[in-house]
């Protein structure tokens, strides 16, 4: 008898964009439905794997390779994934579509003054000052999903988008 797989969301945007907001009510409302998840936020993975971070190239690949391996191999033992990462490239996300069988990419699209203007962890200042070179959005691009599954509105609330991903949820998983 074979396990059932898990599924896995990748909730990209740009920093600040409302990604982790949004992770946190999105995980209460399946919870609410007994469905869990395993969130891989790339804060808390980034202290694992890199604990001190650079922020190179070479070391966001390493880094995105790695995390989506975690998620592919837990969605393989029917642990429903989470991602709550920026993953400023695309084909960090594609690698994660490559290797999850049941893959839904949600884009948190929010322009950047907004962003900014939140800039809750202070990525945006350390990148107008000069402190960082690395910030996506800014010095580093940002490559926006082409197709992604689910467009949700970082300016809208996070339970509001949190209902509109359940309700996809719902109609893709028969819930």
């Amino acid at each position: 008898m074979s396990r059932a797989r898990g599924f896995a969301l990748w909730i990209t945007g740009l920093p600040a964009s409302g990604k982790s907001s949004i992770t946190a009510a999105l995980v209460m409302k399946l919870d609410a439905l007994g469905i869990s998840a395993v969130v891989l936020e790339s804060d808390e993975m980034r202290n694992i794997l890199t604990p001190e971070p650079t922020y190179s190239q070479e070391e966001r690949d390493r880094f995105y390779r790695e995390m989506v391996q975690v998620g592919a191999l837990l969605a393989r033992q029917g642990i429903n994934v989470i991602f709550d990462a920026t993953a400023n490239k695309r084909s960090y996300r594609d690698q994660a579509r490559d290797l999850v069988q049941d893959f839904r990419e949600v884009y948190v699209q929010c322009p950047i003054d907004i962003c900014m203007q939140r800039d809750p962890k202070g990525i945006y200042a350390r990148g107008a000052s000069g402190g960082s070179a690395t910030v996506p959005g800014m010095q580093a691009a940002y490559e926006p999903p082409i197709s992604p599954d689910i467009i949700v509105d970082g300016r809208s609330g996070p339970e509001q988008n949190a209902d509109l991903i359940v309700s996809i949820i719902k109609k893709l998983h028969h819930i």
